[in-house]
């Protein structure tokens, strides 16, 4: 029966250019590299799924885009993970970069907004982590602040790297949202935050779920469409479900894996 076979979760991949500034570019740094990030595999894992990590393909690979079939994907899996990773480009929403550090990754932005394309129209699940939740918004019509502290100056601050998973702050849950729903009882919760970027304008039909209480920024959305699209500006993939202060990302992984399980059904 469907409700025997493990869950197959797709995970996006995060892209290596050789070229990259600090890294020595010799044996494998010469090559392209596609990864999946240990922690966002073991979430998966943690949950009673299994992870695949899904191809991209460049002009500079040797099979072309008409080999990989998105479609295909979407239709062997049971739903999709949107990893963190660089920046999107800002001219995946209509603008040119503020700063050339901020110039983004505008081949992955395609190759990603894609797979939502083929996830979608297949009615899987959707979920999106911190530049995946980024990319949601910006492939369903929204625009990202280039950089919090830039655009907003008195913005909190929301990311800094000395600490990485370990720089927190508040997320405030918006009342009436499936999110709060999810946790009841629970208004405020502390996540971490390794984000420069963020949303600026929220995409039509796109329910904010969270915010930041100190200056207002989105840390949650929510697709109001007809299948289950929703992301999150922290890295639920870093709690330690031992952790008692930070949010536990337990019911909202449960919540997106019972939706695939939805689509698993509907196989």
């Amino acid at each position: 029966m469907a409700a025997d076979k493990p869950l197959l979760i797709g995970v996006s991949a995060r892209i290596y250019y050789p070229g990259t500034p600090g890294i020595a570019e010799a044996g494998v740094w010469t090559k392209t590299l596609h990864y999946l990030e240990q922690s966002v595999a073991h979430w998966i894992m943690r949950g009673g799924a299994c992870a695949l990590m899904i191809p991209a393909v460049d002009s500079d690979s040797v099979v072309t885009r008409d080999d990989l079939n998105l479609n295909h994907y979407a239709a062997a899996l049971d739903g999709l993970v949107l990893q963190g990773g660089n920046d999107v480009a800002p001219e995946s929403y209509g603008e040119t970069p503020l700063d050339p550090a901020w110039h983004g990754d505008r081949i992955r932005d395609r190759y990603e907004m894609e797979l939502i394309d083929a996830f979608v129209r297949a009615g899987k699940p959707v979920f999106g982590v911190c530049r995946g939740f980024q990319l949601l918004n910006v492939h369903f019509g929204g625009t990202l602040l280039q950089d919090i502290n830039t655009q907003v100056p008195d913005s909190r601050e929301h990311r800094r790297l000395t600490h990485y998973e370990r720089h927190l702050h508040t997320v405030e849950l918006v009342p009436g949202t499936r999110l709060a729903q999810l946790y009841p009882g629970l208004t405020r919760a502390t996540a971490n935050s390794i984000h420069h970027q963020g949303l600026k304008d929220v995409a039509p039909e796109f329910t904010v779920e969270a915010r930041c209480p100190d200056d207002g920024i989105v840390e949650a959305i929510r697709w109001r469409g007809p299948s289950f699209v929703a992301g999150v500006q922290w890295h639920p993939e870093f709690h330690d479900p031992a952790d008692t202060v930070t949010f536990d990302d337990g019911p909202m992984l449960q919540d997106f894996f019972s939706a695939a399980r939805a689509a698993q059904g509907r196989k």
